[in-house]
């Protein structure tokens, strides 16, 4: 049966935001920006290209140097780096997009050698499994398995929480329309979440309430130096990618999204990673606000559940890699283009912003419209 597609064009208000349509452009980190985290010329092309999505989110933002575990990917706390930011956001508004920066601090998922000799820092000092699945497809990190990381201070705690309030004001400054806290993945607010990472026994861990108040305090932060429909929330419930795990998970992420639906937040993202478990049934309907799903949807099966009123927009993450005018595509059932896997992490033009509109496209490169996304390990996005 063919769904009807009216709904995936249709506007929807976010916060202070109307969106254009509820196509998003999923988080992806590519790794294009320079060493020291700023913004280049290849990234402004890169989301003007992509801004005929209803929502931009950008790549992962390390909020502070401690948060950073990638060679080439973007920082967001410094004037260079807001400036560089600036020019991205200008670039998606010119043509009519918005666009929310995702805030990502990777906690315990580093390196000295990315840190100028220091140790990562996490909720506790528990070092990720060596033998663990980790980043490949040319990703730019140390290869080598992740150090122990150190535990963090109470101070070091209200310290990070300061940093991701100041990384969401320069992301207003350079004109984002909003920001998103990445607390999926395994990165530091899922870190902070799970019960095999928090070992804590003070004010940020132990009890479901504890685990969750580093991820609420950072909402509450950001919120009150904006506004709450300034800031949205990314959560993989149960995702056991990055060595995290979690007793309870459907108490956990109940809790957070309950918790996250009391503030007004312009919106909740939620991924289903191959859970044994109903993630969209059992925290959909918690949440107050508009939510967004994301991992594995193509055209027919967004349609789908926009149709049911089960989410209210629908990331896509590698369709938009090598489809730049995905949302057009979409609307006119025009075939997509494959992806270049190899060229995901690397550092040029090739694979990024060489992806030609469908006019220009070669007929050799095309497959249907409404066909399954790429098989590829689910650490694509970021």
């Amino acid at each position: 049966m063919t769904e009807p597609l009216d709904t995936l064009f249709s506007p929807l208000r976010i916060g202070d935001l109307t969106l254009r349509n509820r196509i998003v452009m999923a988080p992806m980190t590519r790794h294009r920006a320079t060493l020291d985290g700023v913004p280049t010329d290849l990234m402004v092309e890169h989301y003007r290209q992509r801004a005929g999505a209803g929502l931009i989110l950008s790549e992962g933002i390390y909020p502070a140097f401690n948060g950073r575990g990638y060679l080439f990917t973007p920082g967001l706390h410094n004037e260079a780096q807001a400036a560089g930011w600036r020019r991205v956001t200008d670039a998606v508004h010119g043509e009519g997009g918005a666009i929310f920066a995702q805030i990502m601090h990777v906690g315990r998922l580093s390196d000295p050698l990315m840190l100028d000799g220091a140790q990562p820092i996490a909720p506790s000092a528990v070092q990720p499994d060596p033998v663990a699945r980790h980043y490949t497809i040319n990703c730019p990190r140390p290869k080598r398995p992740y150090p122990q990381p150190r535990a963090m201070t109470h101070a070091e705690v209200l310290g990070v929480i300061d940093d991701y309030r100041n990384c969401a004001v320069l992301a207003q400054k350079a004109g984002f329309d909003g920001v998103e806290i990445h607390a999926a993945s395994g990165y530091l607010p899922m870190q902070f979440l799970s019960t095999n990472t928090n070992l804590r026994e003070d004010a940020w861990g132990g009890s479901v309430e504890k685990r969750a108040a580093f991820l609420l305090a950072c909402v509450d932060a950001i919120s009150a130096a904006t506004s709450p429909g300034f800031v949205a929330v990314k959560f993989s419930p149960g995702w056991t990618f990055h060595n995290v795990f979690d007793d309870d998970p459907v108490a956990t992420y109940s809790y957070a999204v309950r918790a996250l639906s009391r503030r007004g937040i312009a919106f909740l993202e939620l991924g289903n990673y191959g859970m044994d478990w109903d993630v969209y049934g059992v925290l959909r309907p918690l949440f107050d606000g508009p939510a967004m799903f994301v991992a594995g949807y193509t055209r027919q099966s967004a349609a789908a559940t926009l149709n049911r009123g089960e989410a209210d927009m629908i990331g896509f993450g590698q369709a938009f890699i090598s489809n730049p005018d995905l949302a057009e595509r979409y609307r006119l059932g025009q075939d997509l283009t494959r992806p270049d896997i190899e060229t995901y992490y690397t550092q040029g033009a090739e694979g990024y912003t060489d992806y030609p509109v469908f006019a220009d496209t070669d007929p050799s490169r095309l497959q249907p419209v409404d066909a399954a996304p790429t098989p590829i390990a689910p650490e694509t996005t970021g």
